[in-house]
């Protein structure tokens, strides 16, 4: 277990993330185009690109967030953000 009390492994036991995959998913639908959410989980490099492309103008920002949705995002460390 995290400190923050969330499981280190997800239902399939794979490594999770200690970020939430709620507020991934809300800054992606809200602040996509800027790749807040990609900040948020540490990949600072291509967030900085979807700053440029305004989000791979748009369809970047939606691919990811079906992706965060569906579970398979993961992290800077390749865990996946599986804790909502």
């Amino acid at each position: 277990m995290y400190p923050n009390g969330k499981p280190m492994l997800d239902a399939e036991g794979r490594p999770a993330s200690p970020k939430s995959r709620l507020a991934a998913a809300l800054l992606a639908w809200f602040l996509g185009f800027l790749g807040i959410h990609r900040f948020y989980v540490g990949k600072v490099g291509t967030g900085i690109l979807m700053i440029v492309t305004l989000g791979g103008l748009g369809i970047w920002v939606l691919i990811d967030f079906i992706i965060i949705l569906l579970g398979s995002f993961k992290d800077k460390e390749e865990r996946y953000l599986a804790n909502w």
